[in-house]
């Protein structure tokens, strides 16, 4: 797969790092609009979580963000 912003390549898969308190040392995409609970944070509850796959070209170190498999 070509990097969307400079059509060449080659990709370099990595991971994005939650480093937020109480996280589990990765991060999550979660369909639909952000709804915020009582006190400020996100309302997740019952929503489906899907891995985020990252890669970066080594061309031109530009990142690209894909949703992997729900998690």
């Amino acid at each position: 797969m070509p990097c969307s912003a400079c059509g060449f390549g080659p990709l370099e898969q990595g991971f994005i790092e939650d480093g937020g308190e109480s996280s589990q040392g990765y991060s999550r995409w979660i369909p639909g609009v952000l709804q915020r609970g009582f006190f400020g944070g996100a309302r997740r509850m019952g929503l489906p979580r899907f891995e985020i796959v990252a890669l970066r070209c080594t061309r031109c170190s530009h990142l690209d963000l894909y949703v992997g498999s729900q998690v």
